[in-house]
């Protein structure tokens, strides 16, 4: 798990876009197993991103006509994955975060909290080699906040899930294995 910190304004979010290749970096390359991934077509980019990489934003970004099961399944549909498959691992995922009781759900019938555990378990339904997540505890109260922190170092621990998170919120930061400053748009190592 890395944090990633800095006052507002430093360019969190912006590294969080250009790591998720949401936006492109105005110089330099970034590469994934060898590939410069901004050499990739738009369309092998967006397929990429949907299998590779989880994002969970601050204001969740859940679609509200459809349910929280549903919610968790669309990256998956997105992938074409198989329908029965992808109903039962994104039951499985709720399950996890503690939600197995609010499948049918809709988002606007759910709290913040457990609107942040469906974009979790969203980002986690194509197994992705890594989760950015920009603020996930930016609008949950403290009590909350403290339950998604707990929840998401169980599972970085329990899937060896890798975690770049940017935070404000230095709680969840002094949980991290390695925190980054950035500071004007550059990053400095926490010792």
């Amino acid at each position: 798990m890395v944090g990633v910190v800095g006052a507002s304004g430093a360019g969190k979010s912006t590294l969080l876009h250009i790591l998720g290749t949401l936006d492109r970096p105005s110089d330099g390359k970034i590469y994934f197993e060898g590939v410069d991934l901004f050499s990739l077509t738009g369309k092998q980019l967006a397929s990429f991103r949907n299998k590779r990489i989880g994002f969970i934003f601050q204001f969740h970004h859940l679609l509200p006509e459809f349910s929280a099961l549903e919610n968790v399944m669309l990256p998956a549909f997105i992938a074409g994955a198989d329908k029965t498959d992808t109903e039962n691992k994104a039951k499985e995922l709720l399950d996890e975060v503690g939600l197995k009781d609010r499948l049918k759900h809709k988002p606007g019938e759910l709290s913040g909290g457990e609107q942040q555990r469906v974009a979790l378990a969203r980002a986690l339904i194509n197994g992705p080699d890594l989760v950015l997540a920009d603020e996930p505890t930016g609008n949950l109260d403290s009590k909350t906040s403290n339950s998604m922190h707990e929840l998401l170092n169980r599972i970085n621990e329990e899937r060896n899930q890798t975690f770049v998170i940017v935070t404000h919120n230095s709680n969840l930061a002094k949980r991290m294995e390695r925190v980054v400053h950035l500071i004007d748009g550059r990053v400095y190592q926490e010792d």
